[in-house]
This record gives C-alpha cells, structure tokens and sequence, in this order.
C-alpha cells in the first residue's frame, strides 16, 4: 500500500495546494461543474488552475485539457466533478499519477443501495492502493478565504467578498457550509476556512480539521454532524483543539424520539443513540448547540469561557441578568431555565453595591434598570458591579428598543464593560436591530439575536466540560446483535472480575431435592438462562420464600411459567440468592456503541427505569470523581442523599460499582457489548452495595475477531 499524505501535508494539498485540476469541468455557466472555475477566478486565487475536459478543447475561454495524465505537472488537489462512474475512473487516474488530494462532488454511493455500497467500496481500495488522500464522495467542496481557494461547487460562494476570520467550518453537509457562510456575514461572522466532507470515505471531520490545528490564523471550528462516524478521530481532534485552546462547536442532527438501542436491556433503551452522541461531544469537551443559529453565535462566547472543571463543592454556574426591557429579558430567562440553567438573583451584598451606584435592584432575579438604563452611565455601572460579584459565572445584559435606531448609545455600555472585565459578559438584542449586533461582533461581545439562541449558546457554553484526556479512544465496536448473552450467575463471575460485589447466590436443578443453602432464607428464585434476560416479564421470578418446601414449589412453579409462555426454552436451572434490603436501588450499565465505544450509565433503578429517563452517560472508563459527578445528575438518587431526614445510602459504593462496571470496557479477553446491574442494591451509608441482577451480552468469538479485522483496515486506511 501507498502512504498518502497526512498533518500539515494534507493540509497543504486540502487547503493550500499550489495547483489544481477541475475534472469534467463543464463549459455552461448554467451548470453545478461550472462554478469552480468561474469561482476561483472571481476569488483571486493564485494557483495554477487546470481544467480537464475530454470533450472540449477551451473551458469557459481558458485552455482545456483531455485527461489529467495530459497536465503540464501533477496537480496538489484535483477536484472531479463528473457523474458516478466517471468519478471512479477519475480517480484511479490521480493515483496513478501521485496526486495527493481528490474531492468527489458526485453521490450515488452508499446511499444508493447494494450497487452504491460497491462502488465506494473501490473508491476506497483505490485510495487505499495508491495512497491519493479522498474527500467525499458527495462533497461540494473546500474553501480556504485566507488563500482565496473558492474550490467548491455551493451556490452560496458566488457571494463577492467572503468574509475572513478565524472559524473554520467541517461539515457532513455541503449545502450547510453555503449556508453558514451566508448567515455568517450577515452577523459579521468571518471564516477561515470551510469544508464539504461528505461521505467519510477516507478523509473525515476529525482528521481535516486535526489536520489544520497548528494555522495560526483559525481560533476555533464549528461541526455540522450528521453520524458518529469516525468518532476516534474526532476524539483525537478534539482533545488536540483544548490543548491548543482553540473551542470547538458542534450541531448534531438526531434529537428525535427514534433511538438505535439494544433490545436485551434497560441500558440500550436509555442510551440512545443521540444521548450517546451528546455524551460522546459533551466528554470531548465540544460544546453542543442546538439550534443553526446557535451555532453561528456560539464562538465569541466560548472564546471567553472556558471549558467547565469538576466542582469540589457541587455549584453549579449562574447567570445574572441585567435589562432595561421586563418582557425581553424575560423571554431570555425561560429560554436559559428550560435548559437547565440557573439564572441567579444578586446577593445582598451585590444588592448594596447597586444602590451605592444608585441602582435599585428589586428583590427578582432581574435587574431592570427600566428606561434608565438607556443612559450609558446608568448601564456601564450596573454591568461593572454585576461582572465583579462572584456570585455570577456569566452576565447577560438585555437591550431593548433603543438598540434599533440608537446603536451607539445602546451597546456602547455592553462594548466598554466586556474591555473592562474578565468575567463573561453578553448581549440579547430585542429588536430587530443589525447594526448594533455588527458592532458587539466586531469587538467580540458574545450577542443574539433570539430569545432561543441566546438560551441554546449559553446553556452549551456552561455546559461545556473540559475534555478527560487520560482516556484512550476505544477501538471499533461489533455490531450490536453480534454476540451472545451470558446467564445471570456467569454475569456475576464476570462483574466479581472488575470488582462489583453481588449477593450470594446458590445454582439449582429443577426437579432435584433441594439441598442446605450456604445462606438463610427467606430468598428469591429466578430462572437461569442466556435466552431469558427479562425474568419478571415471563413470570420467571418467586420473592420472600420461606422454606426449602417453598423453594421446591416455586422452581417447579416458574418452570411451569417459562416453559408455557417460551415453549422452545428448556429450564433447568434456577437461581437462588438471599432476600437483600437496602435503603434503594439503582440500575448500573455499561453499552458498547458501534460509533462512539463503550459508555457507562448510572440511572434510577427498578423496573420503571425507562419511564422515568433519569439518568447520567459518560464514556467509559470512568474515574471516581467522575462517577460522583454522574451520581450527582440523577435526581432520585438526592433521597438516598439524607433528603429530609431518610437514611442515607452509601454513594460512595455506588460511585465505587460505576468505576468498577466501566472497567469491563478496558477487559483484553472479552469484549462486553452490554453489561447491566439491574438494581444495585443500595445499603446503608458505609455498609456499601450489592448487585442483586445482573445482564451481560458478550460478542462472540468470530464478531470480535472481525471487529478486530475491520479495525486494522480501516486504521491503515486512516492513517496513510
């Protein structure tokens, strides 16, 4: 195999190449293949330029060329512009001939079905083969405005004077990175770069923009996601940018109801897919928006605060709100509550420093300075006591009307304060009013426009983890179905390996007298098979047995039970452990995604767990601080916290069984595709917990054995 280009080599040739060569592209200014040409032109870009026709002998006026073989030299980056077949045999083309970069705007791929799948299966054997580094396909392209490299396709870059800036922009969409640019300038937003990735046959979001980390000239990146794909890479990228201080945004696509998840367990059906994605971004330390216009204000915020550390004492930040607009600040506020932050009402102190600035501050959360605050002295005072009070993490100031026709006078406190102070300060703008919003993104004031993308940016900024570098990217998963469930008393030998202690159990026969159990009764009996992971469901399960006499009735009774409702599961066996009380339950899981690997899950235990959702993800493994993190965000478990005067339960076990159950992510014998304690059994503070339940679903030998194959394929394809 070819090793292709990567770092600052693919940069160069994705970014900054020296020439390129427009394959099929088409001489009618009407078509899509057209606007390449006539863009770069129009940008002033000042590399060689060559156009590749067959057919025609001048392009648009300029020289044409038959093939790319035909080229006076090997061009960096050659963008093919043909139909699907064509592009296949385009591409071919510059391996033989050691280009190092070809964009494939053509679709008719994976998503056209069992053909599509073929075909990009040789497109990637080809960039495989020869090493040529591929973008796409269904790519529309890159744009680098720095360098005026307008090599797209997007309508949208017929826009004159692209505006320049440091945000670079990787998106699965092409028609996206049009839009963003569009909407950007209007908001005074400037690009350093823009890239259409497309399918993630080779090049993916994470490695393009990994690749460009060392440019001076970009300060943060904006993702427009439609998968997981390559999350390893993305994981790699990501932690690089916090390194180098540089944030990242995402908007991901897949907020619905309809979640991929595992049939076997509570965890699969919690963890769903775009909850494992928010997880995945949120332990990456990539501040996830939720709205497209959140994503366009999102980074002057996030270039002023940075990522959130663990809490020792469990705060969480807030928000002090000054306005001199009621009805507007208000919009703002229940925007931030529904997302879960805390909008703070000043101290007492902070109240005091107000009225010594003549401010009267009310009893609300709000400080409304009414008209007043129209006046500059007025509002730069209010600001000033309001970003030096610790008890705000972030200041948002509300301007009303006067922003529209008094841009100067409005924002002209906002603009000062933010130069002042280093506590964050931004700005919601009631009125439909651009100019004013012009002049707080020209001096870096984090401002918006809506009441909802004012609410969406500051709730992802708070929310915004700093990234758990002491993980290694987990490998490619097996697909979830590919393994095979394990009994429930081979789960507890398997979960006794990390380190999570269970209840005793003893293993019985059907139909055998029942002999002295090693523990005292009264005891539960469930049946034990890999085929039944839902014992209650099937009436599979007896509590509070009395005797041995009880206990012989009661197996035969659930054999009875399982054997009517599940004819073709012989039962055989049954397991029998002590009746184990603690002071609560809670359910622990472990899901091993396809896209992101293994994830850990701390919810509310019982059989009305996947009503409720109340429950904390995190990529596995976990540490200890992380795990008490993760106890905080459920809300049931503030009862077995000591909530008005109930027993407390021991948390720290529970934190202790997260740590040890994210831990069978790390096992180099096995690989768990689910593991789930269903309840822990939570004892009294300092007599620890039990696993009382348990589910495991193993791959088997021949999906990890392939898992392990697709992982060496796909990493050596990566890595070129």
């Amino acid at each position: 195999m070819v090793k292709g280009c990567t770092g600052f080599a693919l940069a160069e040739a994705l970014l900054r190449p020296r020439s390129v060569a427009l394959v099929g592209v088409s001489d009618d200014i009407a078509k899509t293949a057209a606007r390449p040409l006539r863009f770069l032109r129009r940008a002033g870009y000042g590399g060689e330029v060559y156009s590749v026709n067959p057919t025609r002998a001048t392009v648009q006026g300029e020289p044409a060329f038959a093939s790319l073989s035909a080229l006076p030299e090997r061009p960096d980056h050659a963008f093919i512009l043909t139909g699907t077949d064509a592009a296949i045999a385009a591409l071919e083309e510059c391996g033989r001939l050691g280009v190092p970069v070809a964009t494939i705007l053509a679709g008719g791929f994976s998503e056209a079905g069992g053909a599509g799948v073929e075909r990009e299966r040789r497109l990637a054997e080809i960039g495989r083969s020869y090493g040529v580094r591929v973008l796409g396909p269904s790519s529309i392209g890159v744009v680098n405005v720095h360098e005026r490299l307008v090599l797209t396709a997007n309508a949208a870059f017929a826009e004159p004077d692209l505006p320049e800036g440091g945000v670079f922009v990787a998106s699965h969409s092409g028609s996206l990175i049009g839009a963003l640019l569009s909407r950007g300038k209007a908001r005074g937003v400037g690009f350093a770069g823009l890239v259409s990735v497309g399918g993630e046959v080779d090049l993916s979001v994470g490695e393009i923009c990994e690749a460009t980390l060392d440019d001076p000239k970009i300060g943060g990146y904006l993702l427009f996601l439609e998968s997981m794909r390559n999350a390893d890479a993305l994981r790699r990228f990501a932690l690089a940018a916090a390194a180098r201080g540089k944030p990242v945004a995402a908007y991901k696509l897949g907020r619905s109801a309809e979640a991929a998840e595992l049939a076997v367990s509570h965890t699969g059906a919690l963890a769903g897919e775009d909850d494992v994605a928010d997880t995945f971004l949120r332990d990456c330390g990539i501040a996830r928006v939720e709205s497209f216009d959140g994503l366009l204000e999102v980074m002057p915020l996030l270039n002023r605060m940075p990522p959130r550390m663990r809490s020792k004492t469990g705060r969480q930040p807030a928000v002090g709100v000054v306005t001199t607009t009621g009805g507007g600040a208000a919009m703002a506020i229940d925007q931030l509550a529904i997302r879960g932050v805390r909008v703070a009402a000043p101290s007492a102190e902070t109240v005091r420093r107000l009225a010594e600035a003549g401010i009267a501050a009310g009893e609300g959360r709000l400080v409304d300075l009414t008209l007043a605050g129209t006046r500059y002295d007025v509002m730069k005072a209010a600001l000033g006591v309001m970003q030096t009070a610790p008890e705000f993490d972030l200041v948002l100031a509300t301007v009303g009307s006067s922003a529209r026709f008094q841009p100067d006078l409005a924002v002209a406190p906002v603009i000062d304060s933010a130069r002042e102070h280093d506590k964050p300060l931004a700005a919601f703008i009631v009125p439909e009013a651009p100019e004013a919003l012009l002049r707080l993104n020209a001096a870096g004031v984090p401002c918006f426009r809506a009441p909802e993308s004012c609410g969406d940016v500051i709730a992802a900024a708070l929310n915004r983890r700093a990234p758990r570098p002491e993980l290694a990217t987990p490998s490619p998963s097996p697909h979830p179905g590919a393994g095979r469930t394990i009994d429930e008393a081979e789960a507890y030998r398997l979960f006794a390996r990390v380190g999570v202690p269970h209840a005793p159990v003893a293993v019985l026969t059907v139909g055998e007298p029942v002999p002295e159990l090693p523990f005292a009764y009264p005891v539960v009996a469930k049946v034990l098979h890999p085929d039944i992971a839902h014992k209650t469901d099937l009436g599979g399960v007896v509590l509070n047995i009395a005797d041995a006499d009880a206990l012989s009735a009661a197996m035969a009774a659930i054999r009875g039970r399982v054997e009517a409702a599940r004819p073709e599961v012989g039962v055989r066996n049954i397991l029998v452990q002590p009746m184990t009380r603690g002071v609560g339950e809670v359910l622990v899981g472990l899901r091993r995604d396809p896209q992101v690997g293994p994830v850990v899950m701390l919810a509310a235990g019982g059989v009305l767990t996947e009503i409720f959702r109340d429950r904390a993800l995190r990529l596995a493994p976990v540490d200890r601080d992380t795990a008490l993190e993760m106890i905080g965000e459920v809300k049931a478990l503030q009862a077995l916290a000591g909530y008005r005067g109930r027993t407390e339960g021991d948390l720290g076990a529970v934190a202790d069984a997260l740590v040890a159950v994210s831990r069978l992510a790390l096992l180099d014998d096995v690989t768990v595709l689910e593991a789930e304690i269903n309840p822990l059994m939570v004892m009294a503070d300092g007599q620890g917990a039990l696993a009382v339940d348990a589910l495991v679903q193993l791959a088997t030998a021949d999906a990890t054995a392939q898992s392990q194959e697709n992982d060496t394929e796909n990493r050596s394809g990566r890595n070129r």
